[in-house]
Parts: structure tokens; C-alpha cells; sequence
């Protein structure tokens, strides 16, 4: 087997509108040696001029994905031929059946197996026909919550920074009980007993992303201990989703309004969580505008 500190080889597989397109463009910046949707058939040949290229450090990325049609079953027989003779990395991008099909009507596009019928259907029938691939990934990332720039971020450690990744990706969230519960809240933390900046005039009109703020709620002894408490929490809770297979975590913190208290507790969760190699994280604060 090939060492892959020499070569690397990484495929890029998963479901239509879930962001392999951006995973292959950023590949290329990353002087990967990039090529999309080529016939299963060739994809051993592919591999062995990858590995028998003259530059011992050059860096190749396949892209995989359901227009590869009925070739898709010959396809688990061949990845196996070349494991046993290279190594290479899968990535598996997913999301919500719900994201894609929005995604799907905003860019006015078809889904490759609903021509002419329902892009659900279409949904279903390739999560059906790729779950092989998913199976055997070594990486899987649901872009469901995943900004463009976040995603960018978690592939740089993966094939940059070369990060222990294992599949589990976590949305710190912040907001305000005053606007609802998020729907998608995996889990869901009220702050609302830390001491409150809306009550502080020269604080009213700010957030938790400025020091002040920030300042005045680890102010108290509780909220420093809560943190730590969460985060040791966090650190329990997190070998067991991803040994239980869970590929998207939602950690919501609500305060009243959802800009100080929740925002000042979910920057500080993101920023101890996004020191664990084994995840993915990325924060949003969805009220901190309203």
C-alpha cells in the first residue's frame, strides 16, 4: 500500500445538493489534482496513474456522486480492489431532506432522479442508492446548518491540518425564548440566571460578542461554573453520539432576547468545542439582530 504521507488520495461522494461542487473547488486551491463524475469503470485506472505519478507528493480528488447511475454497482467491488492496493480517504457530504429540497427550488434546478416528478422522491431514491457510500466514509459532514466559509473550515482540517475528524459536526446556537425554542435543537440550555446586561444601560444596546458584555455575565462565579460544567457535559456526550453514529449535533442556549447571555455562553461553548479534534463546530446567534 501506497504511504499517504506520500500520496493522498480522497474521494468525494454524497447527496445531490449537499456540497460536493464546493468540496472539489476547494480541493483544487488546496493543489489537489481534481476530477468530477468520472465512469465508475475508470475509476481503478484513475487511482493507479494517480499513485504511479512521478511527483511523490502530488495530491488527487475524485468526485462520485448518483449520475454515475446503474455503474453505482459495480462501484462497492471496486472501491474494495483499490483499498486493498491504495490508500485513499472517502468524504461524504449530506444534509436534511428539507435543506436540499430548498436548495433545489432556489436554484431552480432538477433533481437527477425526480425528472419530471417530486424532488423528494428523487431525494429518497439517491439516499437509498448512496447509503453504501455513506457506510464506508471516513468522513461525513452534514451541511444542513454549514455556511460556505464554515465548511471550507472543517475541510482545512481535514485535509490540511490533517485533524483526527470523526463525522460528528456541532451547531452552537444561541437565542431568545421570547422568539421560540429552535425546532432543530438537539439539546437546549436556559441561562437565563446569569446576571443580565439589558438592566445596565451602557450595556443595554450591545451583545455578547463584545468584551463588556462578555465581562459583565463571567462576571459571576455561577456562569464561569456553568461553562465548565456544559463543556464537561459536552466532552461526555460527544464519543457517544459519534460511536452511536450521529453525524449533526444542534446545541442550543437560550437567554430572554438571545443577545447577551446566550450569545456571551454559546461563544465561549464554540470556543472550548472547537479545540476537540474529533468534531466539526460552527456557531450562529439567530436573534442577536432582532
Amino acid at each position: 500500500m501506497v504511504d499517504k504521507l506520500n500520496k493522498r488520495f480522497v474521494i468525494v461522494t454524497g447527496m445531490s445538493g449537499a456540497g460536493k461542487s464546493t468540496v472539489l473547488r476547494f480541493l483544487e486551491d488546496a493543489q489537489y489534482f481534481c476530477v468530477d463524475n468520472l465512469p465508475v469503470q475508470l475509476i481503478s485506472k484513475f487511482a493507479e496513474l494517480s499513485f504511479s505519478s512521478d511527483d511523490e507528493n502530488r495530491k488527487f480528488a475524485l468526485g462520485i456522486d448518483i449520475r454515475s447511475g446503474q455503474s453505482l454497482d459495480e462501484l462497492s467491488e471496486i472501491l474494495d480492489s483499490i483499498k486493498r492496493r491504495y490508500d485513499y480517504e472517502m468524504i461524504f457530504l449530506d444534509a436534511s431532506d428539507e435543506t436540499l429540497i430548498k436548495r433545489y427550488k432556489e436554484t431552480r434546478r432538477s433533481h437527477p432522479l425526480s425528472v419530471g416528478g417530486r424532488i423528494d422522491e428523487g431525494i429518497s431514491r439517491e439516499r437509498h442508492a448512496i447509503e453504501f457510500l455513506k457506510n464506508r466514509s471516513d468522513y461525513i459532514i452534514d451541511t444542513t446548518r454549514t455556511l460556505t466559509r464554515e465548511l471550507k473550515q472543517q475541510l482545512e482540517k481535514i485535509v490540511v491540518e490533517d485533524r483526527n475528524f470523526r463525522n460528528l459536526y456541532v451547531s452552537v446556537l444561541s437565542f431568545g425564548f421570547k422568539y421560540g425554542i429552535p425546532t432543530d435543537a438537539d439539546l437546549v440550555f436556559d441561562v437565563r440566571f446569569m446576571p443580565n446586561p439589558y438592566y445596565e444601560d451602557e450595556l443595554r444596546y450591545k451583545t455578547g460578542n463584545e468584551k463588556e458584555v462578555q465581562d459583565y455575565v463571567m462576571s459571576s462565579p455561577v456562569s464561569v461554573e456553568f461553562i465548565d460544567k456544559l463543556v464537561e457535559m459536552m466532552e461526555f456526550l460527544i464519543p457517544n453520539y459519534i460511536k452511536e453514529g450521529k453525524t449533526q449535533l444542534v446545541v442550543a442556549v437560550g437567554c430572554t432576547g438571545g443577545k447577551h447571555r446566550s450569545v456571551t455562553t454559546a461563544n465561549a461553548l464554540y470556543e472550548r468545542l472547537d479545540k476537540m479534534d474529533s468534531i466539526g463546530v460552527n456557531i450562529e446567534h439567530r436573534d442577536i439582530k432582532r
